[in-house]
C-alpha cells in the first residue's frame, strides 16, 4: 500500500540543490552580464539577473542614472516576457515552486511579480503588542504587515549569521546524503 499524506498535509517539493546550475543553462545567452543569482525556498525560486547599465554622459546626474537604469529594466522586462514565461514554466515543473524574476542594473533593482505566502503563527500577548504598536504608529497597516516588517528588519541585521546557519544546514544535508542508506 502506498503512503499518502493526510488531507491538507504539506508535501515537500523536490530538492532544488541544482536549480542555480539548471537555470543558468536554461536562460538564453545574452540576457544577463553574469550568471543569474538564484534564491530558493520551499515555495518560490527567484531568478535575479544583471543587465548592463546604459551609457550616459559625464554630466548625468544621479537622478538621470536612476531613471536610465529603471528604463533599461523596464525594456528588459518587455523584451523578454515570452522567454521568461517559457523558462519559468520549465522551472516550475522541474522544482514544483513558483518562479519570480528580478533584474539589477547599476544601483537599481526591481523584483517582478513575486509570491506572497501566508504563514500561520501563534503569538503571545507581549508579541502581539509589538505588532499592534507598529500598526498604531503607522509603520504598518496590519499585524501581518508589521510581522513582515519585523522579519525583514531582523534579516537585514543578522544576514551574516543567517548565511552561516544556511551554510551549516547545507553541510548537514550533504553529510546525510553521503551517509549510509538505512533501509
Amino acid at each position: 500500500m502506498r503512503f499518502r499524506p493526510p488531507s491538507g498535509a504539506r508535501t515537500e517539493p523536490p530538492s532544488a540543490d541544482d536549480a542555480a546550475a539548471w537555470i543558468t543553462g536554461a536562460v538564453p545567452d545574452g540576457w544577463f552580464t553574469e550568471p543569474p543569482q538564484v534564491v530558493t525556498d520551499r515555495d518560490e525560486i527567484i531568478i535575479w539577473g544583471r543587465v548592463p547599465a546604459p551609457e550616459l554622459g559625464a554630466d548625468a546626474t544621479d537622478a538621470d542614472r536612476s531613471a536610465a537604469q529603471a528604463g533599461r529594466i523596464h525594456q528588459f522586462r518587455e523584451d523578454t516576457r515570452d522567454g521568461r514565461i517559457k523558462v519559468a514554466l520549465q522551472v516550475e515543473h522541474r522544482y514544483q515552486r513558483k518562479v519570480s524574476w528580478g533584474v539589477r542594473c547599476g544601483d537599481t533593482q526591481e523584483l517582478f511579480t513575486h509570491l506572497s505566502a501566508p504563514v500561520m503563527t501563534r503569538l503571545r500577548q507581549s508579541e502581539r503588542l509589538v505588532l499592534d504598536t507598529l500598526v498604531d504608529a503607522g509603520v504598518a497597516r496590519s499585524r501581518s504587515e508589521a510581522l513582515a516588517w519585523c522579519v525583514k528588519l531582523v534579516g537585514e541585521h543578522t544576514e551574516d549569521w543567517l548565511t552561516d546557519l544556511r551554510d551549516a544546514m547545507t553541510k548537514v544535508e550533504d553529510l546525510r546524503r553521503r551517509g549510509p542508506n538505512a533501509a
